[in-house]
């Protein structure tokens, strides 16, 4: 019974840990707090004493890996809020919309359009225009409330300025390449799961579907135009990884992303000249922007705390690899996912711990599957997080019931999870 208490001590520990941040989160103390909270429990409850612990703490925001995603998340926001005040979104969606003649692309375009734009709370963006191009359908609040929602992420496991996916590849040491190569079924499967539970004809048949008229042409030049800003983000962060891997692999790819969405920033406040370097004032001193900064420092430090404390080492020699390994590559993530309702939280708070895990099992070269399943079940949980602002935002804008929307996204979402498990089995 004792050899028992001793295996299992490490993981309750960290279980301790893990509560006091889910309980700050779900208590709204600030997702960059509550992490921060776990860590530096973490780090007493593995026998850190102070000093040790603040200066771990402090050493991890001198690394060049922190120095880079904080500068790819501040230029991200800067150009979703450029686009979003200037209403070059909104001319981008009127340019684009008259290339769309299917009801039900209709439905889906403008969500997943606006999923490209890695901001806070996006779906309340692209609420609006599908209330526009459903006005005559016969369908209910609820049905264009998941709809807006569930499209508004298809993109979240694939498309590379996320800060999900940004903060993994820098916690792994891996180029985005290699994780949105082996990810990238998550969006197709999203695309199908969608159409199957919200859109095939038995959910949504001919006579539920009008064709109203959108505003604007079938202008390629426009559309263009109006989505340089994107364009110059997209292929210039792919493009320019790719080629620092193929010609320079001792220059940090980090530094081709910043490049890139530098190149956007500039594009957009040029093609904005109304903008102006007030907007610039306004964006660096918005409060969202310093919580996100607050976040990425908060998990850098959580993640040095943690490797400081030999967390890891503990788990591993006490319980076994197996039940860490299940736990920081599933349980976790999901659990996270479900109450934080943001990928930024399940990564930055449980990718570190399933790292360590890999490498004390000696699993290194199973990284990217065990990555792969804890995106999927980390992912579920947030899409299926009943506090998911996204969600709630949408559900308030369609003035809908949220219990009664939520239950609609349940089966959907374990479905994802089912096809994550399924890629995982492949890839091991």
């Amino acid at each position: 019974m004792e050899s028992i208490i001793v295996k299992l001590m490490p993981f309750a520990k960290v279980l301790f840990a893990f509560l006091l941040m889910l309980a700050g989160m779900r208590f709204k103390v600030g997702l960059g707090l509550s992490i921060m909270a776990g860590g530096v429990a973490m780090g007493f409850l593995f026998g850190m004493a102070p000093l040790p612990l603040i200066k771990a703490g402090a050493l991890a925001l001198t690394q060049e890996k922190f120095h880079f995603l904080m500068a790819i998340v501040g230029l991200i926001l800067i150009l979703s809020d450029a686009m979003e005040r200037s209403g070059q979104s909104k001319r981008l969606m009127e340019a684009l919309s008259g290339f769309l003649t299917s009801p039900r692309l209709r439905l889906v375009f403008f969500p997943a359009l606006i999923g490209l734009l890695p901001m806070p709370g996006g779906a309340v963006f692209s609420a609006p225009m599908v209330k526009t191009v459903s006005e005559d359908m016969k369908i209910r609040n609820s049905d264009r409330a998941v709809l807006n929602y569930w499209f508004r992420h298809v993109w979240e496991l694939i498309w590379p300025l996320y800060p999900g996916i940004i903060l993994t590849v820098a916690l792994a040491d891996i180029q985005i390449i290699d994780l949105i190569s082996h990810t990238w079924p998550g969006t197709p499967a999203m695309l199908l799961i969608g159409w199957f539970f919200f859109l095939r004809p038995g959910v949504l048949g001919a006579s539920d579907i009008a064709m109203p008229e959108l505003p604007g042409g079938r202008s390629k030049s426009a559309a263009l135009r109006e989505g340089l800003p994107l364009l110059t983000a997209i292929i210039g962060a792919v493009g320019l990884e790719t080629v620092i891997a193929a010609f320079a692999p001792s220059v940090p790819f980090e530094l081709g992303v910043v490049a890139a969405l530098l190149g956007a920033v500039v594009c957009v406040m040029i093609q904005n000249t109304q903008l102006g370097l007030k907007f610039l004032r306004d964006v660096l001193t918005k409060k969202s922007l310093w919580s996100m900064v607050f976040v990425i420092v908060s998990i850098f430090v959580f993640k040095d705390i943690m490797q400081a404390a030999g967390v890891v080492q503990e788990m591993a020699n006490k319980a076994g690899g197996e039940a860490a390994l299940f736990a920081s590559a599933a349980f976790l993530p999901f659990l996270v996912g479900l109450v934080a309702g943001i990928n930024v939280a399940f990564v930055g708070a449980t990718f570190p711990l399933l790292l360590g895990v890999l490498g004390s099992l000696g699993m290194q070269d199973q990284m990217i599957p065990y990555l792969v399943l804890a995106t999927f079940c980390g992912f579920t949980g947030v899409m299926i997080s009943p506090i998911h602002i996204c969600f709630i935002l949408t559900c308030q804008y369609f003035q809908c019931d949220l219990m009664r929307t939520w239950r609609k996204v349940v089966w959907p979402s374990l479905s994802f999870l089912a096809c994550g498990v399924a890629l995982f089995l492949v890839l091991i």
